[in-house]
């Protein structure tokens, strides 16, 4: 498929649990459409949309009490279920209580393996066994710059050959987001950048705006999986990435932090040799689609065990 297709294609994914391909429903897709695929739009994106005050300012206006009308009108267009709340719906006094929502602990239960490493976050996932070798990565010719990803040189080299796991997190997706594995977190190191959107409709024409955004990268050191970075992407209209953590030891599926609103992606990071995806990940990456499936699902197990 070409360039100008494939950028114009609709995004498929593979959901885990039906076993079926559908076609994603884009909250915002007229918008994403021009402001991706059009000049006009493009130049709108550079002058206003990646700058942090836009997202600042749809963050805030997210907060406002009048927000809280969009909420079940949400809820029915996208077919949420209100019985995984943690919280009745009328209890939400604005949409982005709504938005970065918990859920009962019994919604998302967590793989008990310890030599199984879970997705951290609901969303669409897309594997990539090898990053030095993802030339064919959203488009072909795009590769994926590692070291400016990260933000550390130095630290990149150690995850050279590595595997990464991207969970990209739609408006309509729960959107905190969990340890997918066991060991002693580290600190968060924020690193600055713009806000653009991280849909397939933008990262199809430029895959620079993974390291372009603005992220945050915490290390954890696990006893199953050796060194493992789990690093939040902020995107457009994401009003912020707030950590609720605390360094120190960490047990698989622990909260980690929760996205205000917008879409927005969470990327795990694995030495090389030290996990084994699973089949599914790597059949439909292969096919140039991410496979759809929930917080505390398997991804992958160590390769020590």
């Amino acid at each position: 498929m070409s360039h100008p297709t494939l950028a114009k294609a609709p995004i498929e994914f593979y959901d885990r649990s039906t076993g079926q391909v559908a076609i994603e429903e884009i909250y915002g897709e007229g918008f994403l459409r021009w402001a991706y695929g059009n000049p006009l739009g493009r130049l709108s994106v550079a002058v206003a949309v990646k700058r942090l005050w836009f997202s600042r300012w749809y963050g805030w206006r997210m907060n406002q009490p009048k927000s809280r009308a969009k909420v079940q009108a949400f809820i029915d267009n996208y077919g949420v279920n209100p019985a995984e709340f943690a919280d009745p719906v009328e209890t939400y006094a604005t949409f982005n209580e709504f938005f970065y929502r918990r859920l009962k602990p019994e919604a998302r239960p967590v793989d008990a393996d310890p030599s199984v490493a879970v997705f951290p976050a609901d969303g669409r996932h897309l594997a990539i066994k090898n990053v030095d070798v993802a030339d064919q990565f959203y488009i072909k010719g795009q590769s994926f710059d590692l070291a400016k990803f990260i933000g550390d040189a130095e630290l990149a080299k150690e995850f050279a050959g590595g595997s990464i796991l991207i969970s990209r997190l739609c408006p309509v997706d729960y959107h905190r987001y969990h340890f997918p594995v066991s060991g002693q977190a580290g600190s968060v190191q924020s690193l600055d950048g713009s806000l653009r959107s991280v849909s397939p409709l933008a990262l199809r024409r430029q895959l620079s705006i993974f390291w372009e955004n603005r992220r945050a990268r915490t290390v954890v050191d696990s006893p199953n999986f050796g060194k493992v970075i789990v690093m939040e992407v902020g995107a457009t209209c994401v009003g912020g990435m707030h950590s609720t953590f605390e360094e120190g030891a960490v047990v698989k599926g622990a909260p980690k932090g929760y996205f205000s609103f917008g879409g927005s992606c969470v990327t795990t990071i694995y030495q090389n040799g030290a996990i084994q995806l699973d089949a599914d990940l790597l059949e439909q990456a292969a096919a140039g689609r991410e496979l759809y499936a929930k917080m505390g699902e398997r991804c992958g197990h160590s390769s020590r065990s």
